[in-house]
């Protein structure tokens, strides 16, 4: 059904009856496009007292927004038919739109797996770093997911560029805050691509915009699942012969959030920072 067929007054209780959990649960799905249940399992339900107690109210809430259409579950699962209900992933449904942001124009498509991988592997990374918040590993200051963590530019005399991190993030530890735009790579791209970002980084970086506007320029972090494919993007950005290569900093998958904690980097130039 369309979600022009739910009137304002359906819509109005509907609303009325959400706890503030429930709306939380939305908005992050809002703000990641994606989230697999578990994600929203970590984000959103941590105050039970057994993960298994966590996990039975995860999937009756979840049920219930998507019984509503607030959520809507994709057909395909993570980790396949055998992960059950956590591996469902949701989107924003009809509803959620209209809740939201009063449109209810948006159709559905479902997304390729592709896009599905990285999107899940963008999100993951903050689940990660707020379960290292909870143990008192880093504090997540602030994060911006897509499109609010993309940069609009003029370098030189060209035309507008879009930068396009698929995230922002500062985190802090007792000493520092840290400032990163992250690069989720699963290794799809070629060393030709994986170039030109970060020559459209090398470029934003030359105009000051960033500096001038919060001091520093964020480090930009690429993080990647195994460490074959860490040392390829290694090599490849420190062949840019024509780029700032420190602005750069590479790491696996199972390393970022140390790395976010202020963890050690391989500097290009052939150190340690």
């Amino acid at each position: 059904m369309s979600a022009r067929r739910v009137g304002p007054r359906a819509l109005a209780r509907l609303s009325d009856g959400l706890t503030q959990r429930d709306r939380d649960i939305l908005e992050s799905v809002r703000r990641f496009r994606l989230l697999d249940a578990r994600q929203i399992e970590q984000l959103h339900f941590t105050g039970h007292a057994t993960p298994l107690a966590a996990a039975r109210a995860a999937r009756r809430v979840l049920a219930r927004l998507a019984r509503h259409r607030l959520l809507i579950r994709l057909d395909r699962r993570v980790g396949g038919v055998r992960a059950g209900s956590a591996g469902h992933v949701y989107a924003l449904g009809p509803i959620g739109h209209r809740l939201l942001s009063g449109d209810s124009r948006r159709r559905w498509r479902e997304p390729s797996t592709g896009f599905v991988d990285h999107t899940l592997a963008i999100a993951q990374l903050v689940v990660d770093a707020r379960i290292a918040e909870t143990a008192g590993t880093l504090e997540l200051v602030d994060y911006q997911t897509e499109p609010d963590c993309w940069r609009s530019f003029q370098p030189g005399l060209g035309g507008v560029e879009t930068l396009k991190p698929d995230l922002y993030m500062v985190t802090a530890t007792s000493q520092t805050e840290l400032v990163w735009f992250i690069e989720i790579d699963l290794g799809t791209e070629s060393g030709g691509a994986i170039g030109r970002k970060c020559r459209t980084y090398h470029d934003y970086w030359t105009t000051g915009t960033e500096q001038h506007q919060i001091g520093v320029f964020p480090k930009v972090l690429w993080t990647t699942p195994s460490e074959r494919r860490r040392e390829f993007l290694q090599r490849t950005i420190a062949g840019l012969r024509t780029v700032e290569r420190d602005l750069f900093a590479v790491t696996t998958t199972n390393k970022a959030v140390e790395v976010l904690a202020g963890g050690e980097t391989v500097d290009f130039s052939g150190g340690r920072p």
